[in-house]
C-alpha cells in the first residue's frame, strides 16, 4: 500500500481566496458606482396654462467684514474703488501694486561683495528689471567694536552710512509705475 500524504492547504489558500473575493467584490461596486442611473421615461405632456412667475428680488449681500457701508444717499462706487479697501485675498495678492520695489545703494557688477552682504535684484510689474542694490544676508549678524550685536534695518536694506568700503553711494532711481517705493530708511 502506497501512502500519499495529504497536502494542507492552510491559511494561505483562505487568504488567497479571501484577497480575490475582495477585489471582486471591489471591482462590481467601482462599475456599479461609475454607471449612470437609467433615464426615467419623460412625464406625460399635459398641456397647461402658462403660468408667469415674478422675478424674485436679489438677495441681500453680507457686508466684507471690516469693510465700510455706504449710506443709502451716498453716490454709488466707482469700479475698484471698493476694492483698495477690501481685504485682498486668493488672486488679489498678486494684483499689481501689492509688492513696493526697494530703494537702496546701487551694486556694480563687478563690485564684490565682502560677507554679510548680497545683491537683490527687482523688477517692475511689466517685467522691467532694475539695478541690483545692496542688501544684508538674511543670516548675517554684524557685532560693533565691542562684540554688540549692531541692529540692522527691518528691511535688511543697506543704509549709505554702512556700506562697504569702496562702494559708490549710488542711490536707485526707480522707474514710474503702480509697484510703489519703499525708501531707504
Amino acid at each position: 500500500m502506497v501512502r500519499i500524504p495529504k497536502q494542507r492547504t492552510g491559511p494561505r489558500a483562505w487568504l488567497v481566496g479571501l484577497a480575490l473575493g475582495f477585489t471582486v467584490l471591489c471591482v462590481g461596486l467601482s462599475l456599479w458606482l461609475r454607471a449612470e442611473p437609467p433615464a426615467s421615461p419623460p412625464p406625460p405632456h399635459e398641456p397647461q396654462a402658462p403660468r408667469v412667475v415674478a422675478p424674485e428680488p436679489p438677495a441681500p449681500t453680507r457686508p466684507v467684514r471690516g469693510a465700510p457701508t455706504a449710506s443709502p444717499d451716498a453716490p454709488p462706487p466707482t469700479l475698484g474703488s471698493t476694492m483698495a479697501e477690501a481685504p485682498r485675498e486668493g488672486v488679489d495678492l498678486y494684483r499689481p501694486g501689492t509688492k513696493p520695489l526697494k530703494q537702496g545703494l546701487v551694486v556694480p557688477e563687478d563690485f564684490e561683495l565682502p560677507p554679510g552682504y548680497v545683491r537683490h535684484y527687482q523688477a517692475t510689474d511689466d517685467g522691467e528689471r532694475v539695478r541690483p542694490i545692496l542688501m544684508f544676508h538674511p543670516d548675517y549678524k554684524p557685532l560693533d567694536s565691542r562684540g554688540e550685536p549692531v541692529e540692522l534695518p527691518s528691511n535688511r536694506v543697506v543704509p549709505p552710512e554702512m556700506a562697504p568700503p569702496g562702494l559708490p553711494l549710488d542711490v536707485l532711481e526707480l522707474p514710474s509705475g503702480p509697484e510703489g517705493v519703499e525708501p531707504i530708511p
